[in-house]
């Protein structure tokens, strides 16, 4: 399937239904008087998120939700109909932002099956019944129905995930989650062979925790340079990142270094997150090279250096246990059931505040 992170799409809530005019036509009954019911309210939208989904490559194709009117009120003050709300399903880790240029944050849908009410369907107009007074015995004026509310937004989706795979290209980082998870991402001797994020479910220890791949940064990303930075956004929910260096780089901590620079160009606080730094494809590498490295790699980070092997699955064991010492008591135990029944909350009110 095809992924797709980013999407605008339109949506409208319904319109409320028009109240009726009728008055009472029954033998025997001499004054039989106003009779005419209210409109239904109309259509709410509303966005779930929901287990299962990965991308939002359904709006490419379908951008306009429209939710259903109010029926309209008919005579014997029966009410009329309300409108189907409208539920939009969503990846979990969706964002909802305004069409402005800033791009303001609407709703955030971080938990599965959560439901939030976006735009609130029209209520319905009042029929004739509701106008009559002791004054006013035979009321004519009736409610057209409250008007709908719409908007232009902008769907961002960023993967939820506990840690997050960072390094140049050919780091050796699809290898990694290959290793590590049931992922079967893209392998080759050429930059950019992931060309979009990954997630894998990583079970180590009796414990589990999700770890993203993105694509390689190079120098000049947040300029747009190679894929650019597009795809960090899915890291900003990790709670530690695993920094993979490749120890066939000519300078390890240069490599380091540029990595980091794009990081804090980007922003949104990546570079204050925990870090754990692997010097990765020591398989071919003598004991003595791999220690120079290592200390080389540790005074540029300022961290412990983990040498490992993606391929090999040399150290692997050692860095997943650091992952697991700094994402800390939220690595679960079991993964939720993606079949699980998201459908009996009630949806959760959206307010700007």
């Amino acid at each position: 399937m095809h992924f797709l992170d980013q999407a605008k799409i339109f949506c409208r809530s319904g319109l409320g239904g028009p109240g009726a005019v009728s008055f009472r036509r029954e033998k025997f009954i001499e004054y039989g008087g106003p009779d005419g019911g209210n409109g239904g309210k109309g259509g709410d939208i509303i966005f779930q998120a929901v287990p299962g989904l990965n991308t939002l490559i359904d709006f490419r194709y379908t951008q306009h939700f429209r939710a259903p009117r109010g029926a309209g009120g008919s005579g014997s003050n029966r009410t009329g109909g309300g409108g189907d709300d409208l539920i939009i399903k969503v990846p979990v880790g969706t964002q909802v932002l305004a069409d402005d240029e800033e791009r303001t944050l609407l709703l955030d849908l971080t938990e599965p099956g959560e439901k939030v009410l976006f735009l609130r369907g029209g209520d319905g107009g009042r029929g004739n019944a509701s106008y009559k007074t002791s004054t006013n015995r035979t009321p004519r004026q009736h409610g057209e129905g409250w008007p709908n509310a719409e908007a232009w937004v902008w769907l961002r989706l960023k993967l939820l995930a506990d840690a997050g795979l960072v390094g140049l290209p050919n780091a050796g980082k699809s290898t990694f989650i290959n290793q590590v998870t049931n992922a079967q991402a893209k392998v080759g001797e050429y930059a950019f062979t992931t060309t979009r994020p990954q997630l894998g479910v990583v079970r180590h220890k009796g414990n589990e925790f999700v770890i993203a791949d993105i694509p390689g940064l190079i120098e000049g990303a947040a300029e747009g340079a190679g894929i650019g930075d597009r795809f960090l956004g899915h890291i900003e929910r990790c709670r530690v990142l695993l920094h993979l260096v490749d120890a066939q780089d000519d300078d390890v901590a240069e490599s380091y270094r540029i990595v980091r620079d794009e990081l804090e160009n980007y922003g949104a606080g990546l570079t204050d997150k925990p870090v754990v730094v692997a010097l990765n494809k020591i398989d071919t590498l003598d004991d003595e090279l791999i220690a120079a490295l290592s200390a080389e790699l540790e005074d540029a980070s300022g961290a412990q250096v983990i040498p490992i092997s993606g391929a090999s699955g040399v150290g692997v064991d050692w860095a997943l246990d650091r992952l697991l010492e700094a994402i800390g008591p939220t690595a679960r135990n079991a993964v939720q059931d993606p079949q699980g029944d998201w459908g009996d909350e009630d949806p959760v009110e959206w307010s700007p505040v």
